[in-house]
């Protein structure tokens, strides 16, 4: 089984070239930058990698691309969550295949109002899809988008099902009292909220770390803070994360990612996601560059 994964890891953007695919070549060296400079790990292909705006074969080809470029698996998650089991089948049969850390799995979104049974059904199909490999399984609660929970009982029932098979939780719910209740299940259940602010509980042992779309552009500071606690970091990274607050998430991200990165084609996005206004992105990068500005001084 591949290791569990901890600490900070970013909820990875994927570039996308001018025909409007996923821009490979971008996409990997972003990964190898991000890994070399803070992250811990990765989360490909999650909301932030727009993934739900790519069809399977897109997808797939992204894997491949990290895979085939030397980015090194055993640190990468991957979205493989679908609508259609049939396509989250496949992702994740692909997802073990190559050697992801893990598969970070969405419960199918479309129809609201499901019984447990049937997401149980959902994930025994994946679990037994990746059952050579044993290819851990991290679930993804994001109810504000998907309309459905992985509650508490419903995690315990499928440990209890799938052993050693259902390893962790990604939690962009931001109802910490959930997020305490479900790393409450086991110290071997690896719990992470979507912010890097939990960082500093995290070093106390209450979660397994972040997994932040924030983290593609303070990496640097929130390893800081999750490594040695420093505090001035973690202030300034969640300063950073702030700066997103009542804007989109996705194109705001990107956008700074561009400015930092010095590469304008990293703030395009994916249809139905737009370009954040004008005000926006000059609110975005002036404020992240005076947050930077004054760490300097």
């Amino acid at each position: 089984m591949s290791k569990t994964l901890s600490g900070v890891i970013a909820a990875v953007a994927t570039p996308i070239d001018e025909n409007g695919a996923p821009d490979l070549k971008r996409a990997t060296d972003l990964a190898k930058s991000l890994l070399d400079n803070g992250c811990d790990g990765l989360n490909v292909l999650g909301s932030t990698g727009e993934a739900t705006s790519f069809s399977v074969d897109e997808r797939k080809a992204v894997m491949d691309a990290y895979k085939k470029n030397g980015v090194p698996m055993d640190r990468l998650m991957v979205g493989t969550g679908a609508s259609s089991v049939t396509d989250a089948i496949t992702l994740t049969r692909h997802a073990a295949d190559l050697g992801f850390a893990g598969a970070l799995v969405l419960p199918p979104f479309y129809y609201k109002g499901v019984t447990d049974d049937g997401l149980a059904d959902y994930i025994g199909a994946l679990v037994k899809a990746a059952d050579a490999s044993k290819l851990p399984i991290y679930l993804y609660h994001y109810p504000q988008l998907t309309g459905i929970l992985w509650n508490v009982p419903l995690i315990e029932r499928l440990r209890k099902s799938h052993p050693n098979r259902i390893v962790g939780l990604k939690d962009s719910s931001g109802d910490m009292a959930f997020a305490r209740s479900a790393a409450a299940i086991g110290k071997d259940f690896a719990v992470f909220p979507s912010t890097e602010a939990c960082l500093l509980d995290a070093r106390k042992g209450e979660f397994a770390g972040c997994i932040s779309a924030t983290a593609n552009l303070n990496a640097d500071l929130c390893q800081r803070a999750w490594a040695s606690g420093d505090t001035a970091a973690y202030e300034a990274a969640v300063a950073i994360r702030k700066l997103f607050e009542g804007r989109p998430l996705v194109p705001g991200v990107k956008t700074l990612l561009a400015h930092i990165r010095n590469d304008p084609a990293l703030a395009r996005v994916r249809p139905p996601l737009y370009a954040v206004s004008s005000a926006d992105r000059e609110a975005i990068t002036a404020g992240n560059d005076a947050i930077r500005a004054k760490r300097a001084a």
